[in-house]
């Protein structure tokens, strides 16, 4: 009995984690994205298709953590005093879209679908309520959290989660059911669980984690970890709030703690992997029985519900003093649904607000507006690609440097400098208009040519040229232009910026002068401060630097004459032993 029970547990593990290791891969690989992967994967397996689970909404509800500790991991990012920075964008920005698009929606529900009018507030509303999951995933994939428009969605997401909490108090109060319980209890309840929830966050969190430190145990370190989270989710939910919504307070509450990053480095694993969870489920809830009955009704109501909340998303967005651009880009990922539709809609039905086709008909629109979030993603970063202007930048024309330099970002900024600071006479070229405008902010002359092409590099003053320095950071464009260089202007030296040790055995064997490491000068400072730190004295630095220069250099001729693993012999992957009588480090 106790195998067969232990079977039945295992084996919906494997499908669910065979289905997602087939198909995240797959749709990443077709350029579709994670999330739809996910979301795929759940309505193969699910009760509208396969048919291996039949209760996709126990496994929502579990997979919600994952949700949970998402918002946790991004409230350890936000420290109490960056998250006061953001309250103009929380209750300004995320006040206007909300208040604006469930107005917009209402009317929508109201007039387009002829739904009585709490019926359309709850449809109207449960859509504002944006994913949480896909939009931060989103920000996280492509690194724009911390950026400026990144903390704009973020801020307009945590007013969202807010959102929730009276949302629910009004489906309360619509309810025939429940008009006659009063809602100051609740509302006083709600209260007391935030002011524990700070109190302990404030006051016990540190004294808690620092006494599990003691006890250098990793598996305890973890559990508590959970704890904590678990834990503010808990007293949020009882109180009435979001379980979201408390582990997001608790992660900014900890924030500022020393403990941080070893306590996100534990909840990281289990964090990713119910977040996928929550995406199959998403995708096993999706009624396809339902699709396929109204379907004409339900891809109306979904086109109006979509059209109508990205009109005032980009509205919104542009009131604010967003740009064009990125206000399209905000647009895109704020037009589905999100998880808290789920929540309202169900209370929804347990009060009689909305009835059980209603319930089906709101939550399989929000499932494929989350599902087809990442594709309008894609289709929108396509279509706004648009060309840099080529205002008040000039085309590399009869130009005659003593030296020229291909790219001027990081690399060739500082590489120019000391060229300079004796007198050269520079000619730059540049394929970015940004960059290129960038640098003339700065006073800087940049031109705009591509160097991989043999006329550019003819009017770029390639001929007349002492040396050619080649700063641009795409492996394959450099060897294009060594090949060049090399084959038609033999008089000037040819000095390249290399990607990484491999592209430095190319460059050597194309027979370029000079290439240097982009990382390797300010990896041997790291390491020379690293042992300036430890208390060791400069004779013993220099030592040690010059040793090391030397088994590099050995090494990368051994790797020119033979292959990748030659001359391993010369890294030091141990301590070296020292002399015994040798005293490195000064006391």
């Amino acid at each position: 009995m106790a195998e067969a029970s232990l079977g039945q547990t295992i084996v919906p593990a494997i499908v669910l984690m065979g289905a997602a290791v087939v198909s995240v891969p797959l749709f990443r690989r077709l350029g579709l994205g994670s999330v739809l992967g996910y979301f795929a994967a759940g309505v193969l397996v699910g009760p509208s298709a396969l048919g291996l689970f039949s209760d996709a909404l126990s496994i929502l509800h579990f997979s919600e953590l994952g949700v949970v500790m998402f918002l946790f991991v991004i409230g350890l990012e936000l420290r109490p005093h960056k998250l006061w920075a953001m309250r103009g964008h929380i209750f300004g920005l995320g006040l206007a879209q909300v208040a604006l698009a469930t107005a917009c929606l209402s009317l929508t529900g109201t007039i387009v679908f002829g739904l009585p009018s709490p019926v359309a507030f709850i449809a109207g509303a449960g859509f504002v309520l944006s994913s949480t999951a896909v939009i931060m995933s989103v920000l996280q994939d492509r690194g724009e959290i911390s950026s400026v428009e990144g903390q704009k969605s973020v801020s307009i997401l945590l007013f969202e989660d807010l959102m929730i909490v009276p949302l629910l108090a009004v489906v309360a109060f619509l309810s025939p059911l429940s008009r006659e319980q009063s809602g100051w209890m609740d509302a006083v309840r709600a209260l007391a669980a935030v002011l524990v929830l700070l109190g302990v966050s404030r006051w016990g969190l540190n004294p808690f984690f620092a006494l599990l430190a003691r006890a250098r145990t990793r598996e305890v370190m973890t559990a508590g970890a959970l704890l904590v989270v678990l834990g503010a989710a808990l007293l949020m939910d009882v109180a009435g709030l979001t379980m979201a919504m408390g582990a997001f307070l608790a992660g900014v509450m900890l924030s500022t703690s020393s403990y941080r990053h070893q306590i996100e480095s534990d909840i990281e694993p289990f964090r990713g992997l119910l977040m996928g969870l929550f995406f199959l489920a998403v995708g096993m809830s999706l009624d396809l029985s339902i699709a396929a009955a109204e379907w004409q009704r339900l891809l109306f109501m979904l086109i109006a519900f979509t059209v109508a909340k990205g009109l005032v998303v980009y509205v919104v967005a542009q009131l604010f003093g967003t740009a064009h651009h990125h206000a399209l880009h905000r647009t895109s990922m704020f037009l589905q649904g999100g998880e808290f539709a789920f929540v309202l809609y169900a209370a929804a039905t347990t009060g009689g607000v909305i009835d059980d086709r209603n319930n089906a008909l709101f939550t399989t629109v929000v499932i494929l507006s989350m599902a087809l979030t990442p594709l309008l993603m894609i289709a929108a970063d396509r279509l706004l690609k648009t060309k840099a202007s080529m205002d008040g930048i000039d085309v590399a024309q009869d130009l005659n440097g003593k030296v020229l330099m291909i790219g001027f970002g990081r690399f060739g900024q500082v590489a120019s400098q000391l060229l300079l600071s004796k007198g050269v006479s520079l000619s730059v070229i540049d394929t970015s208009p940004d960059s290129i405008k960038d640098a003339a902010r700065f006073g800087f002359k940049v031109f705009f040519g591509d160097g991989t092409r043999l006329d550019t590099l003819r009017h770029s003053g390639a001929a007349t040229a002492d040396a050619i320095i080649i700063c641009i950071d795409d492996p394959k464009a450099v060897m294009q232009i060594v090949e060049l260089a090399r084959h038609e202007f033999p008089r000037a030296k040819v000095l390249v910026r290399s990607y990484d040790r491999i592209h430095s055995v190319e460059l050597i064997r194309a027979g370029v002068d000079i290439q240097i490491r982009e990382t390797v000068e300010s990896a041997y400072l790291m390491g020379q401060e690293g042992l300036r730190a430890l208390g060791f004295g400069d004779p013993d630095i220099e030592d040690a630097a010059k040793d090391i220069r030397r088994r590099d250099l050995a090494r990368l001729t051994e790797q020119v004459q033979g292959e990748h693993m030659s001359g391993r012999d010369r890294l030091h992957i141990q301590p070296a032993a020292q002399p015994p009588n040798e005293v490195s480090v000064s006391k």
